[in-house]
């Protein structure tokens, strides 16, 4: 058959004349396709799937309660375009009661279609060609995707143990400060787990300064810091002049799929982002927006996210440990990040992560998401579905004896 006359018509930036030709896999996909296969291959052995990156649970009654009432009513059937004042205010009262930042709702909170939207459109405002966009890695790539697609370039800042899980700031060069426009962190970081301290983002501050760029703070698990209280970067004083932090209700309030988040910091970059983000979508359906409100002003509900991912975390560190990983409680976010095994006690070795992974999955069915981008890790997530505690524990032996029964082997430098 035939290419169709639009073949060459695609834009470079999704491929080009070569779009839908290529056979390399995205990492997310091999992952599903080999947990497909090991669901066919072995039916009778459940999947002990550690790979899940969303919450496992849905927004808690009292939440859906407020959405069900609003839904119904007449006010809220309208465009919301960039949000409705009593998201704002309630974002304010977070940002204020949570973490003692004052926040204008008028002119300095913006609500956004969840967070990955707000990292899609954050780069439209500051980009053009030949600008960099500085990104850590390993990490979430959406502003880098959208930095090269405004024709930018992706500057990566390993994740590297050595460092604490911090970027190098003081090793970028020169030429790459120069042109660097934006600086896009996660802090609590996913996947590391490694949560920021005043110190590091203080840093963050006089480096943006003296460098002039943008800083956008990914807080998307903010909520789920377990080493100390959840700390926002917009605490730090100066933070507000150099950026803008991005919030989530997914993680900390199980809202996955509501679709619904917020900016805020700098006024003009926020109204900034109003602007595009206003070119882009109409707003959020103001039922949404008004449940969030709602969920914005409960704390008892991040409170009972935090207690039990923590839970389960300490039970995965204290398994995995029983199998010869060494690894410690992440200082937040619901993932567990540890060196991946180099081999077996058969003999057997890996080459990556990626491929210890695929064994695990493929061989065992106990799926992982491996990282190589600053070492060969594999991420554990928490966020497997178990209907209590007994149940935790019945999964937490099942994983043991799995991995008890294979001996992973680690090299001498593993930490």
């Amino acid at each position: 058959m035939s290419d169709p006359y639009f073949q060459k018509m695609f834009a470079e930036r999704i491929g080009g004349a070569n779009y839908g030709k290529g056979t390399e896999i995205y990492k997310f996909e091999k992952i599903k396709r080999a947990k497909r296969q090991a669901l066919a291959d072995h039916p009778d052995r459940p999947l002990l799937d550690f790979g899940i990156g969303e919450n496992d649970e849905m927004a808690p009654e009292s939440i859906r309660r407020v959405m069900a009432a609003e839904i119904g009513k007449p006010e809220n059937r309208g465009y919301a375009d960039n949000g409705i004042a009593a998201f704002k205010e309630a974002a304010a009262r977070f940002m204020k009661r949570r973490f003692g930042v004052e926040i204008d709702p008028t002119c300095e909170v913006n609500h956004c279609i969840g967070s990955k939207t707000a990292l899609a459109i954050l780069p439209a405002t500051l980009i053009n060609p030949g600008d960099v966009t500085l990104m850590t890695v390993p990490g979430y790539p959406v502003a880098g995707t959208h930095t090269r697609y405004f024709g930018g370039e992706v500057h990566r800042l390993p994740l590297a143990a050595e460092n604490g899980f911090y970027p190098d700031l003081d090793g970028i060069p020169a030429d790459i400060r120069r042109r660097a426009k934006l600086m896009v962190l996660n802090y609590p970081n996913s996947p590391t787990g490694r949560t920021a301290t005043r110190e590091f983002f203080e840093k963050v501050v006089a480096f943006a300064k003296v460098n002039e760029i943008v800083v956008v703070q990914d807080a998307a698990h903010v909520m789920l810091s377990f080493d100390q209280r959840p700390f926002s970067f917009l605490e730090v004083p100066g933070a507000k002049e150099v950026g803008v932090e991005v919030h989530s209700l997914s993680k900390g309030w199980n809202m996955i799929g509501w679709r619904m988040g917020f900016v805020c910091g700098h006024p003009l970059l926020v109204r900034a982002f109003a602007d595009v983000k206003d070119n882009c979508d109409s707003g959020q359906f103001i039922a949404v927006q008004k449940a969030a409100a709602a969920a914005l002003d409960d704390d008892t509900i991040p409170e009972a996210t935090r207690q039990k991912y923590h839970r389960r975390l300490v039970k995965l560190v204290e398994t995995l440990r029983n199998c010869g990983f060494e690894c410690e409680m992440p200082g937040g976010s619901y993932f567990l990040y540890t060196k991946s095994p180099a081999g077996l006690a058969d003999g057997r070795t890996f080459a990556s992560a990626e491929e210890a992974s695929q064994y695990l999955i493929t061989q065992h069915s106990i799926c992982t998401v491996p990282w190589d981008d600053a070492g060969a890790y594999l991420r554990f997530s928490v966020t497997y579905v178990a209907e209590d505690e007994a149940a935790e524990d019945a999964l937490m032996a099942e994983t043991k004896k799995r991995l008890k029964s294979i001996g992973p082997v680690f090299t001498a430098t593993t930490c």
